[in-house]
């Protein structure tokens, strides 16, 4: 994907705390600020990514789980 320019407003603080970071990796703070956007994009799409989890459902459920092969029966039924 090609890379996209754009134009940041930070605290100054913070991007003093970047800079500092890119001074003693010896890289530039595109490329720390490249990392940090890549990282935040990353957790957010896990987050996003959809989740299956278990739930009681009774009945039909609960006799799918003790024998996959019986038939559906109706809950308290035969």
């Amino acid at each position: 994907m090609p890379t996209r320019r754009t134009t940041l407003a930070a605290d100054g603080a913070d991007l003093a705390v970047l800079e500092g970071e890119a001074r003693r990796r010896g890289v530039s703070l595109a490329q720390v600020l490249r990392e940090v956007v890549a990282r935040e994009a990353d957790e957010i799409r896990a987050r996003r990514r959809p989740r299956f989890g278990l739930a009681h459902g009774g009945g039909a459920a609960w006799a799918s789980v003790e024998d996959e092969n019986a038939p559906v029966r109706e809950r308290g039924g035969t």
